[in-house]
Protein backbone atom coordinates (compact mmCIF):
# COMPACT_ATOMS: atom_id res chain seq x y z
CA UNK A 1 0.00 0.00 0.00
CA UNK A 2 1.04 3.42 -1.13
CA UNK A 3 1.25 6.29 1.34
CA UNK A 4 -2.07 8.23 1.61
CA UNK A 5 -3.99 5.05 0.39
CA UNK A 6 -6.75 4.03 2.52
CA UNK A 7 -7.97 0.42 2.97
CA UNK A 8 -10.52 -0.83 1.76
CA UNK A 9 -13.26 -2.93 3.58
CA UNK A 10 -13.84 -5.29 0.33
CA UNK A 11 -10.76 -7.10 -0.55
CA UNK A 12 -9.26 -6.62 -3.47
CA UNK A 13 -9.38 -9.82 -5.22
CA UNK A 14 -12.66 -10.39 -4.33
CA UNK A 15 -13.60 -6.81 -6.21
CA UNK A 16 -11.30 -8.04 -9.02
CA UNK A 17 -12.98 -11.18 -9.37
CA UNK A 18 -16.35 -9.60 -9.63
CA UNK A 19 -15.32 -7.20 -12.25
CA UNK A 20 -13.69 -10.64 -14.13
CA UNK A 21 -17.06 -12.69 -14.05
CA UNK A 22 -18.93 -9.51 -15.46
CA UNK A 23 -16.67 -10.34 -18.00
CA UNK A 24 -13.52 -7.85 -17.70
CA UNK A 25 -10.31 -9.55 -19.66
CA UNK A 26 -8.24 -7.44 -17.52
CA UNK A 27 -8.81 -5.30 -14.76
CA UNK A 28 -5.89 -1.79 -13.98
CA UNK A 29 -5.97 -1.73 -9.91
CA UNK A 30 -7.46 2.00 -10.21
CA UNK A 31 -10.76 -0.19 -12.19
CA UNK A 32 -10.82 -2.23 -8.58
CA UNK A 33 -10.21 0.71 -6.46
CA UNK A 34 -13.00 3.02 -8.19
CA UNK A 35 -15.47 0.07 -8.10
CA UNK A 36 -13.89 -0.31 -4.03
CA UNK A 37 -14.81 2.70 -3.05
CA UNK A 38 -18.60 2.88 -5.11
CA UNK A 39 -20.07 -0.35 -3.55
CA UNK A 40 -18.15 0.86 -0.18
CA UNK A 41 -20.11 3.64 0.11
CA UNK A 42 -23.71 2.28 -1.71
CA UNK A 43 -23.17 -0.47 0.70
CA UNK A 44 -23.05 2.81 3.59
CA UNK A 45 -26.09 3.93 2.51
CA UNK A 46 -28.44 0.77 2.46
CA UNK A 47 -26.43 -0.34 5.99
CA UNK A 48 -27.72 2.93 6.94
CA UNK A 49 -31.38 2.86 5.97
CA UNK A 50 -31.66 -0.99 7.03
CA UNK A 51 -30.40 0.26 10.42
CA UNK A 52 -33.28 2.59 10.47
CA UNK A 53 -35.98 0.73 9.25
CA UNK A 54 -34.52 -1.75 12.39
CA UNK A 55 -35.05 0.82 14.95
CA UNK A 56 -37.92 2.13 13.50
CA UNK A 57 -39.70 -1.69 14.13
CA UNK A 58 -38.20 -1.28 17.69
CA UNK A 59 -35.16 -3.41 17.11
CA UNK A 60 -31.56 -3.45 17.64
CA UNK A 61 -30.66 -5.89 15.38
CA UNK A 62 -30.75 -5.60 11.59
CA UNK A 63 -32.41 -8.31 9.72
CA UNK A 64 -32.53 -9.50 6.30
CA UNK A 65 -35.92 -7.99 5.58
CA UNK A 66 -34.89 -4.66 6.71
CA UNK A 67 -31.82 -4.69 4.14
CA UNK A 68 -34.29 -5.88 1.78
CA UNK A 69 -36.71 -3.07 2.57
CA UNK A 70 -33.84 -0.59 2.59
CA UNK A 71 -32.97 -1.45 -1.35
CA UNK A 72 -36.57 -0.92 -1.89
CA UNK A 73 -36.65 2.67 -0.76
Amino acid sequence: MKAGEIMSELPFAAVARLMKNAGAKRVAVSGVQALQEILEEYAMEVADQANQIARHSGRKTVMAKDIKLALRT
